[in-house]
């Protein structure tokens, strides 16, 4: 964060220096820098905003998954908004400069060299920006808003030019030009790692392949995936990878699924509930199938725990990285596991068997939202009865978004400090 702020302003301070004396004054001209003002916070988020996204390995390992992408869908409004701005206070500020109306300044600009790939850069910024409406998406198939969102790239490419062309800091040599040809050597050299090199070099060493498909319940089911040299893969419970499934109908998507058990040196494994069109057809995996991944990700862990005894709460399938840190975590550690009914709990056998293994202790909370047994165990003071020790207890928490809401507003009351608390829900 501290890095983020210090950058915005070694930038902000460039356009001090290079802004002559005078410069701004009266309206028109105020409005014009105003205008390069908001196009150097554009540019600065823009690259923030690819960086986050780049899925360089240390920074997927050292931020939570949801941080990074709460921090990116954030600053994506932001930089809608900063770019529109830019663009209006620009054109208006010279329409005032030249005497001329806006539309004809508007027209005018485009004949600038690079103005045009601007012009397109926000068009495309503005169409991705309406994508991520949550009404907008929830109405759209996945697979089309992934496409479409991944035109976000595109920006930082067309709006390269207008930058180095146009941009009064970087036009020249000088800072400013080398500080911003760092940005983005920086950003794109992370972007080129992170997307491409990485994935490649952990492909080729590990070649990943299903080795099986089995049922967890009714509409949940486990992919095992074997591979060579699985002890060098690094990978610890709670983690997650984003998987490619090379058969008939799957290989175009990849999507995040976390480990449901401790990476061994035999095989992976993923559980999945089938949800929609993608995961339906993971049932109909084929034994052999070729898989590539990307991470491992995340930062929830055993090993970041700052405590010695545990709380894990889970909701749904959310069980399934709980049920993996369980087998990383000392004993005592409690487990209380959501569900609506009896049918939906996985892995019953399996956490009973590490319970009694490990001498932790399962609580299975069975029934509707709103039945008594589970309003009162999922209360303060039911939780407080539960385990007592609660506040000196790290808390992890995975599952639908109202558990995990209602989970962390219990743990407050009950006065747990919070970076005693874990999360990680479901926002994939």
């Amino acid at each position: 964060m501290v890095t983020f702020w210090v950058l915005l302003a070694v930038g902000l301070w460039l356009w001090w220096r290079n802004t002559p004396a005078g410069s701004v004054d009266g309206p028109p001209a105020a409005l014009t820098e105003a205008g390069r003002i908001t196009g150097i916070l554009g540019g600065y988020v823009l690259l923030v905003q690819v960086f986050l996204m780049s899925r360089v390995g240390w920074l997927e390992r050292k931020i939570a998954a949801h941080d990074l992408l709460g921090w990116h869908r954030d600053l994506g409004g932001v930089l809608v908004v900063v770019v529109i701005a830019h663009v209006v206070l620009t054109t208006v500020g010279y329409a005032q400069l030249d005497g001329v109306p806006i539309l004809r300044e508007l027209w005018h600009l485009t004949t600038y060299e690079d103005m045009v790939s601007a012009f397109a850069s926000t068009g495309v910024l503005v169409g991705v920006g309406l994508l991520a409406v949550r009404a907008v998406r929830a109405a759209l198939p996945y697979e089309l808003w992934h496409i479409l969102h991944l035109a976000s790239y595109a920006v930082l490419l067309l709006s390269y030019g207008h930058l180095f062309a146009l941009g009064r800091e970087v036009s020249g040599p000088g800072p400013g030009r080398q500080f911003w040809t760092a940005m983005y050597v920086v950003v794109l050299a992370c972007l080129a790692w992170g997307r491409l090199i990485a994935p490649w070099r952990l492909n080729a060493r590990h070649r990943l392949r299903v080795a099986a498909v089995t049922p967890e319940s009714a509409d949940t089911y486990s992919v095992y995936v074997r591979g060579r040299r699985l002890d060098e893969l690094q990978a610890k419970a709670g983690q997650f990878f984003r998987w490619r499934f090379l058969d008939r109908g799957l290989w175009t998507q990849a999507h995040p699924f976390s480990l449901s058990a401790a990476p061994n040196e035999e095989w992976l494994r993923l559980t999945v509930k089938a949800v929609g069109g993608h995961t339906r057809r993971l049932r109909g995996l084929r034994p052999g199938a070729p898989v590539l991944v990307t991470g491992p990700s995340g930062i929830f862990t055993a090993e970041n725990r700052l405590r010695h005894r545990a709380l894990l709460i889970a909701g749904g399938s959310g069980i399934a990285p709980i049920r993996a840190i369980l087998e990383d975590l000392p004993p005592s550690t409690v487990v209380l596991y959501r569900a609506s009914s009896a049918t939906e709990l996985i892995f019953r056998r399996e956490l009973d068997h590490l319970a009694a293994a490990r001498g932790a202790e399962v609580c299975y909370v069975i029934g509707a939202r709103d039945d008594p047994g589970p309003r009162s165990v999922m209360s303060p003071a039911g939780l407080r009865r539960l385990v007592p020790d609660v506040r000196r207890r790290d808390v992890y928490l995975c599952g639908p978004e109202g558990l995990v809401h209602a989970a962390r507003s219990v743990l407050r009351r009950l006065h747990v400090p919070r970076r005693q608390i874990h999360v990680d829900p479901f926002e994939f």
